[in-house]
């Protein structure tokens, strides 16, 4: 029998006691010694509550009343805080008995497994994660049969030059983006679900990997170098992977496992160039070990099929490497808790070469260490002695590599305890680190666009749409910004076609900016969502523009405001789209408007380059910005122009500021002007202060 979604909410309260009860008890015991669970149960004032001291209600009240800031904060920093407080919420409405909507649990079930792999509840976490993926199949479902129901929803009546083909006749979707079965994919790239085969198909199959991977500069240098070394070649021992959150580090350690798998180089594409670089005859395969922060209890033993019981990092990857036979070189060190010396591992490598060690979200296990005592996986002085003892018997053994992801946004580092593994391990690993360039914004394009579409084969008509839109910037100079009016652009719109490369400048320049916006995954998220819902509707548009963005759909709707606070709802549906939204009344009321719907095309514009910038002095998007994200060839610029000025007079939260336009949470000052007037002044106090002025 299906489970409800309320029944799978409560499966998750369950997986969140098991996960948190060691470690707020271990957080606890750190901080507090033994006086630890009568410091905690300071906030149980009632006997009843502290009769419950460790079911998740209580679990989560200890983390956040009292005890943040003392002891949580330093592991898991600010940026869990709110989905710790969510968490609390989602418990008290499940307690209540409250109905949950698919969206609802959906939400619910990917905060709790946010904050249990942020505790390293690999367990748990993995337990949940099969529950998300089981409410994202009902979820497909759901929006399967809702868009059966919405074939004629409200498109955007775009009205360009009937010559030109539209985009889904040029560059079509993938079959998972096209029918919606990327509600069942968060793209989420998950190096230990890869190497316990439990991956979704384009990230555990290496064909299909490289098919719908674009070899972006960095990732090539990193793969040729890795190839090289492993041949018995001169190349960096150690690279290390250093982003913003979304950068691509385990993309690219994806990329790294795959190509050592054993496949051949013909049958992974973009690889015989790879193999031609780095000199070798073939692709190697290596043997590897995979070490993934969140996938390790620290305070968890982990057992194998053969009895061999691992506790610490090293054991884990030498026995990934040999066995038992490469447990037992490190096994009382293992025991222990103690690093092993660097000659141990140069045994241990030379034993196992070629071979490859790739280690992500490092930090996230060895902050849980900071000033722990008798854990399994050892203290945080004896794992930062290992990252050195590391990077020092890697470079001393031939075929050796290893490539470790290093966290920079603050959401992935955490709080003091992160900052200070961050550190340590940076000062440790960079004496012997190779640079890594993530990929830039022109090739982000490219990375999207073989993700989500197939690959284009009529270049031609591609190519004359770009002209003709190149041709319009030219005609209308003084109506578009002077970058668009450069030759280069046109290649640019060739580059990122179907998506016109001002959506991708919003959506890379703007929305990466967030703190959970993460650069590739959130671009794909977002715009799976959208492309499957144009598809749906038949839009018919040259491009797809950020006027084109169905704000009105829910899915896409809810891609964009995760990232934002919950007070920005009231202003898209009134002032961005829906069909009780401002624009829409204008474009209704006015036929000059409607005839290309440019009110909601002019919000929508705005709301995408105003949205993440809601605390900047330079926020919002110029009048020739926001044309330049509407028009189509065989539009007229001043059309756009008029809708933006009709909606700036009447939008209840549409900003003008220095010549730019931006939607906030906030009401206007025009229109908080408005409402005062007319909540002080009847019309007929008005006429009568307009008479006596004129008779002055």
């Amino acid at each position: 029998m299906a489970q409800s979604n309320r029944e799978r909410v409560g499966k998750m309260m369950d997986l969140l006691q098991e996960g948190l009860r060691p470690f707020v008890e271990r957080e606890l015991q750190a901080k507090y010694k033994e006086s630890w669970r009568e410091r905690a149960l300071d906030v149980f004032p009632d006997e009843p509550g502290r009769e419950k001291f460790l079911d998740v209600a209580a679990l989560l009240v200890i983390m956040t009343s009292g005890h943040w800031k003392a002891v949580f904060e330093k592991v898991l920093g600010p940026a869990m805080r709110p989905i710790v407080e969510e968490l609390k919420g989602v418990r008290i409405r499940w307690a209540h008995q409250e109905a949950f909507s698919t969206e609802d649990a959906h939400r619910a079930l990917d905060s709790g497994h946010r904050l249990l792999s942020a505790i390293s509840a690999a367990d748990q976490a993995e337990e949940l994660d099969t529950h998300r993926q089981a409410l994202l199949r009902d979820r497909y479902q759901e929006q399967a049969r809702r868009d059966q129901k919405k074939a004629a929803a409200m498109p955007i009546a775009g009205t360009p030059i009937d010559r030109y083909a539209p985009w889904r006749e040029i560059a079509a979707p993938h079959p998972d983006v096209r029918s919606g079965r990327f509600l069942q994919v968060e793209y989420v790239a998950d190096l230990s679900q890869v190497d316990r085969k439990k991956a979704e198909t384009e990230y555990q199959e290496p064909v299909e990997f490289f098919r719908r991977t674009y070899l972006t500069e960095g990732l090539r240098k990193l793969l040729v170098g890795a190839l090289r070394r492993l041949s018995g070649g001169t190349a960096d021992p150690i690279v290390q992977l250093q982003t913003n959150f979304g950068g691509g580090k385990t993309h690219s350690l994806l990329a790294l496992y795959h190509m050592v798998s054993g496949a051949k180089a013909a049958d992974l594409a973009g690889m015989d160039e790879v193999v031609r670089e780095a000199g070798a005859p073939e692709l190697v395969q290596a043997r590897k070990a995979v070490l993934v922060g969140t996938a390790f209890d620290p305070a968890k033993p982990r057992e194998k099929q053969d009895g061999t019981k691992t506790n610490t990092l090293w054991g884990e990857m030498a026995y990934q490497l040999l066995g038992r036979e490469g447990y037992a070189l490190v096994a009382e060190s293992d025991r222990h808790g103690v690093s092993p010396g660097s000659e141990t591992l140069q045994e241990l490598f030379n034993l196992a070469a070629p071979c490859i060690v790739l280690i992500d979200e490092w930090v996230a296990l060895v902050r849980q260490l900071v000033d722990k005592r008798g854990l399994p996986a050892g203290s945080f002085d004896a794992n930062i002695t290992f990252a050195q003892v590391l990077t020092e018997a890697a470079r001393a053994t031939p075929q050796t590599v290893v490539v470790l992801s290093i966290p920079v946004s603050e959401y992935e580092v955490g709080g003091e305890g992160g900052k200070e593994t961050l550190a340590k391990l940076q000062k440790v690993v960079g004496r012997a680190e190779a640079s890594w360039r993530p990929a830039s914004t022109e090739e982000g394009f490219e990375i999207v666009r073989r993700r989500l579409f197939e690959p284009i084969t009529d270049h031609r008509t591609r190519d004359a749409v770009a002209r003709a839109f190149a041709e319009m910037y030219q005609k209308d100079q003084k109506e578009f910004p002077a970058a668009c009016i450069k030759s280069d652009y046109e290649k640019r719109i060739q580059a990122s076609y179907p998506i016109h490369p001002e959506l991708f400048d919003r959506l890379y320049d703007d929305w990466s900016t967030l703190e959970r916006f993460q650069r590739t995954r959130g671009v794909l998220r977002l715009m799976s969502a959208v492309i499957h819902t144009l598809w749906e509707r038949d839009d018919r548009n040259l491009l797809i523009l950020p006027a084109t963005i169905p704000i009105d759909e829910q899915s896409v709707r809810d891609e964009l405001v995760r990232y934002l606070e919950d007070n920005w709802l009231p202003a898209i549906e009134r002032d961005v789209d829906g069909p009780n939204s401002k624009p829409h009344e204008i474009d209704r009321e006015n036929p000059n408007l409607g005839k290309y719907s440019a009110c909601r095309r002019v919000a929508r514009t705005v709301f995408l380059g105003s949205a993440p910038h809601k605390d900047s002095a330079n926020r919002g998007v110029s009048a020739l910005h926001v044309k330049l994200g509407s028009a189509q060839p065989g539009e007229s610029p001043a059309v756009f122009g008029d809708a933006l000025r009709r909606l700036s007079e009447s939008a209840r939260y549409l900003n003008v500021e220095s010549g730019r336009y931006f939607i906030a949470p906030q009401t206007s000052l025009n229109s908080e002007a408005a409402d005062r007037a007319s909540s002080r002044f009847t019309a007929d106090d008005v006429e009568e202060e307009v008479l006596r002025r004129l008779r002055e």
